[in-house]
């Protein structure tokens, strides 16, 4: 355990960026797996509102540090792939 009072506030910080970041990770998965499961059942305009809502999310979770840029843009790059797939 931390014992000089800055190291106590940082990882007291740590632990609470911790789980914000978890939190943003589990809402990237669970948008990614619904649309996923719903490219092959759901109409193409569904798809595509699906797709849009992903790639927000996605963004956001890369712009607050929680993915990387690089990482967030294959995960919209392979979205968009499977969407076009789907309805084409």
């Amino acid at each position: 355990m931390a014992n000089h009072k800055s190291a106590i506030k940082r990882a007291r910080q740590n632990e609470l960026q911790r789980l914000r970041n978890k939190g943003d990770r589990t809402k990237v998965k669970s948008i990614v797996k619904d649309l996923r499961s719903s490219v092959g059942e759901a109409s193409g305009e569904e798809t595509q509102v699906k797709l849009n809502a992903a790639q927000s999310v996605i963004d956001k979770a890369s712009k607050k540090g929680v993915l990387h840029k690089r990482t967030a843009a294959r995960k919209i790059s392979r979205l968009t792939k499977l969407a076009n797939s789907a309805s084409a």
